[in-house]
């Protein structure tokens, strides 16, 4: 695979699947659109894609094209968008298609000619395997971008968390930050108010937020002013731009 010229923008990643990734990538795509960055996103492959109009789409490319309210083409969002919602490289298998990094390439290429920032979004956790011979890992590392890791808040984040980031060291990944998402409803206790000291101290990383669950942010079309103030009010972003760049 081919390197870029260093670009500007963040990879978000998390410690498993659904934990709250595109809802955390999109309304940071929100929150800077509101502030005047042009930016744009990206999801560079998608799995678990849904019929529309005869072709598999990507419903977190969707999410992140309305949360940033760009005219891009949602191919170029998602170049690749697999049927099955399996780790990249065992869908494609079964699909019969071979993934090919050129795609990627290009895209991200545009994005970055067509926006100053971009908001890359991955699939599923950073060991998840995209081809044989690469992991989301792989990706992060050939983009060039920071990494932020968005984690659950509950019982468990220790554990998934610091895994993580030590996976993501071991690559050579530059890492900006942790937001702990609340994906799903829930009761906040002990766990909730104690985890992120620990995760700091552990991983000798900033706390960038906790996010709470809101059920306006379910679907792929919520408000974006909503989504930028919701995500404002939670996730301290002001280092984001100047610390990627």
């Amino acid at each position: 695979m081919t390197s870029h010229s260093t670009p500007t923008g963040i990879f978000i990643t998390g410690t498993d699947t659904e934990i709250g990734k595109t809802v955390i990538a999109g309304g940071l795509a929100a929150a800077l659109k509101a502030a005047g960055v042009n930016v744009g996103v990206m999801k560079p492959i998608a799995s678990g894609g849904v019929e529309h109009k005869g072709q598999i789409v990507s419903e977190d490319a969707i999410f992140l094209k309305h949360a940033a309210q760009v005219d891009d083409a949602l191919d170029l969002i998602n170049p690749i968008c697999l049927r099955h919602p399996l780790a990249p490289s065992v869908a494609a298998e079964i699909e019969g298609v071979s993934i090919d990094p050129r795609q990627i390439d290009e895209a991200f290429a545009q994005l970055c000619q067509r926006h100053e920032f971009i908001v890359v979004e991955g699939v599923g956790g950073i060991a998840v395997p995209i081809r044989d011979d690469a992991l989301v890992a792989d990706m992060a590392q050939r983009f060039q971008l920071p990494l932020l890791i968005v984690a659950r808040p509950n019982l468990g984040t220790i554990n998934h968390t610091v895994l993580t980031v030590e996976f993501a060291r071991s690559h050579n990944l530059t890492l900006h930050g942790i937001v702990l998402n609340a994906s799903q409803e829930g009761s906040k206790g002990l766990p909730e108010e104690t985890n992120p000291k620990e995760l700091a101290r552990l991983t000798h990383l900033p706390i960038l937020g906790t996010v709470p669950f809101d059920e306006r942010l379910q679907g792929n079309t919520p408000y974006p002013d909503f989504l930028s103030q919701f995500i404002s009010e939670h996730i301290d972003w002001t280092g984001l731009v100047e610390a990627s760049g």
